[in-house]
């Protein structure tokens, strides 16, 4: 996830150099520069993990670094998934303005929303019930 992001912000740097910047409107940029930011921001959460565990290396501060690692990965994902919709709504906004534009950037939305939010997050809640169940049954045998 954070080298395709990388390079996602990497290409989305070099956008305004084009010859083709210069045709998109004023909602146009700003979406680019929201995407942009969102990619930026990604990159942040993903790589901070990394400087987390070297500042904090010998520190035996192991679970701190370890939850702030996976804040940092959930944060991380939300800005992909949002740099993504970005991306596809500012390429679908230049190649079928209008209507179809929001139409493909709302199904993307909604499967990134789907499958890295809301059926994670079921599943979850799935495993987390029937732990509890088992645990009661290890308490009281008789049940």
């Amino acid at each position: 996830m954070q080298t395709g992001v990388q390079v996602l912000f990497a290409f989305l740097l070099g956008v305004p150099f084009t010859q083709r910047f210069t045709l998109l409107d004023g909602s146009q940029r700003l979406l680019y520069f929201a995407t942009l930011a969102a990619a930026g921001a990604a990159v942040l959460f993903l790589v901070a993990p990394g400087a987390w565990h070297r500042a904090l290396f010998g520190q035996n501060d192991k679970a701190h670094v370890v939850l702030m690692s996976h804040r940092f990965a959930i944060a991380g994902l939300a800005f992909v998934g949002l740099a993504m919709c970005g991306v596809i709504a500012l390429i679908a906004t230049v190649l079928y303005p209008g209507d179809r534009a929001a139409m493909v950037a709302t199904v993307y939305a909604i499967a990134f929303l789907l499958l890295w939010a809301i059926l994670p997050m079921l599943r979850r809640r799935k495993v987390r019930a029937r732990q509890r169940a088992e645990d009661l049954a290890i308490r009281d045998p008789l049940s």
